[in-house]
C-alpha cells in the first residue's frame, strides 16, 4: 500500500516507537503516578520524559504546563470551553477544522462570539482584516497553523505580535505542522498550542497534548482521580493534574516520547526540507495533467505537505476508491473542515486530499501519478 493519507495520520512509525510501545506493554504498563512500586514510578519516569521532550521541542520552560490528551481535538475542547466565558469574542477563520468550528458553534449558546474571518482562495488569512475585527470584548485569537485541506501555513509569528500588543491570548492548532515546522511557544508569544501526537509527532494514536502558558486559566474539563490531593473532594488547581484525571495511555505517551526523540535525531528542519521537496514535486507532476484541477498556493512554500485535488468531473470518492482499488491510500469528501470548501468551490463533492510524509518517496508519487492518468483517460 502506498499510504498517501498522512494528515490524519503519520504511517509508518519509525521502529523506536513500536519497540518502545511493546516495551512499555511488557515490562512497566502500570499506573504512573499512583503506586510507590518499581513498576509505577518507571511508568512515571517515562511520562515525565516524554513531557521533557515535548517542552524541548516547543521551548517551553515548565514541562508541567504540558497537559497529555487523547488528541488535538480534546486540547482544544479543554482550551475553548475552559477558557471563553459569557461576554467573550473570539476570532478565527473560516479554513478551521471542526474541531475548532464546532466547540464554538456549541459555546453560542454560552454567550460566547465568534467572529469567522474568511480567507482568500489559497486559504491566507488577510492580517489586516484580523487587526479590524477586533473588539473591547475580543479574549481570545484561535488559528490553525496548517490546513489540512489546502495545507496552507499561516503567519502565526506576526498574529501572535498582534494579539500579544492587544493584550488578547492567541491560540495555536498545530495539527498539521507541529514535528515538522519550526514552532517556538515564545517566539510567536502562544498561549495556547494543540497538537495530536500520531501525526507529525509521529506517536501513536490517542496521544496528543495541551500547553497552556503560566497565568492562563482554564476551567476544570473532567474530574476524577489524579493521584494528587486524593483525600480531597476537589479536583487539584495545578497543572497537569487538574486535566489528567484517569490513568494515562502509558504506551501511548512512552511511544509518543520516541517519535519526538526521532524527530530531534533527524531535525525538523531536514524532515520540512525532505516533506517540501516531495511536494514540490507532486505540484509539478500534477499541473502537467490538464483534468486535474489543484486547489491552494501553487508551490510547496508556505504549505504543509498537504495537496488537495479534483479529477475531471469524477466525484472525489470514487477517485479515492478507485485509487485504493491500486493500493494508494489517500483521503476524500470535506476532511472535517467544511467551511473552506465553500471558498475554493468545492462545496459540492469535496476534494481528493494528497498528504505526504517522511516515510515517503519519489517512487511512491510517481505511482501516484500514473493512477491519475489512467484514472483520467478512462
Amino acid at each position: 500500500m502506498i499510504y498517501l493519507d498522512n494528515a490524519a495520520t503519520t504511517f509508518p512509525k519509525p521502529n523506536e516507537v513500536y519497540d518502545e510501545v511493546i516495551n512499555c506493554m511488557k515490562n512497566y504498563a502500570a499506573n504512573p503516578g499512583r503506586s510507590s512500586h518499581d513498576m509505577s514510578l518507571r511508568a512515571s519516569t517515562k511520562i515525565a520524559e516524554t513531557r521533557s521532550e515535548i517542552s524541548s521541542l516547543f521551548n517551553i520552560d515548565n514541562p508541567f504546563n504540558v497537559v497529555f490528551t487523547v488528541n488535538a481535538t480534546e486540547g482544544i475542547n479543554i482550551a475553548l470551553k475552559g477558557f471563553l466565558k459569557k461576554g467573550d469574542h473570539v476570532i478565527t477563520t473560516v479554513i478551521e477544522h471542526n474541531s475548532v468550528l464546532r466547540p464554538l458553534n456549541y459555546l453560542k449558546d454560552e454567550g460566547i462570539e465568534t467572529t469567522l474571518l474568511d480567507v482568500d482562495e489559497f486559504g491566507l488569512l488577510n492580517l489586516k482584516m484580523l487587526e479590524n475585527s477586533i473588539k473591547v470584548n475580543t479574549k481570545l485569537i484561535v488559528i490553525n497553523h496548517g490546513s489540512n485541506v489546502l495545507g496552507t501555513v499561516q503567519d502565526i509569528d506576526t498574529i501572535g505580535a498582534i494579539a500579544k500588543n492587544k493584550g488578547i491570548t492567541f491560540m495555536v492548532d498545530a495539527s498539521q505542522t507541529a514535528g515538522v515546522f519550526n514552532i517556538d511557544v515564545k517566539r510567536s508569544n502562544i498561549d495556547l498550542l494543540a497538537f495530536p501526537g500520531h501525526k507529525g509527532l509521529l506517536g501513536p494514536q490517542g496521544t496528543g497534548a495541551l500547553y497552556v502558558k503560566e497565568g492562563i486559566k482554564l476551567k476544570e474539563f473532567i474530574s476524577g482521580g489524579t493521584g494528587s490531593n486524593s483525600s480531597e473532594m476537589i479536583q487539584p488547581e495545578f497543572l497537569p493534574d487538574k486535566f489528567e484525571s484517569g490513568t494515562l495511555n502509558t504506551p501511548g505517551i512512552v511511544g509518543l516520547g520516541e517519535g519526538i526523540k526521532f524527530i530531534k535525531k533527524i531535525g525538523t528542519k531536514n524532515i520540512r526540507e525532505y516533506e517540501e521537496k516531495l511536494t514540490e514535486y507532486l505540484l509539478e507532476e500534477l499541473t502537467k495533467l490538464s483534468f486535474i484541477k489543484v486547489y491552494g498556493l501553487k508551490s510547496a512554500k508556505n504549505r504543509a505537505a498537504v495537496v488537495s485535488i479534483n479529477v475531471s468531473n469524477i466525484d472525489s470518492s470514487k477517485v479515492g476508491y478507485l485509487l485504493n482499488k491500486e493500493n494508494i491510500a489517500v483521503r476524500t469528501g470535506y476532511h472535517c473542515a467544511p467551511l473552506i470548501h465553500k471558498v475554493i468551490g468545492t462545496e459540492e463533492y469535496g476534494t481528493v486530499r494528497i498528504s505526504l510524509g517522511y516515510f515517503n518517496t519519489v517512487d511512491d508519487i510517481e505511482k501516484l501519478i500514473n493512477a491519475l492518468i489512467y484514472i483520467g483517460n478512462n
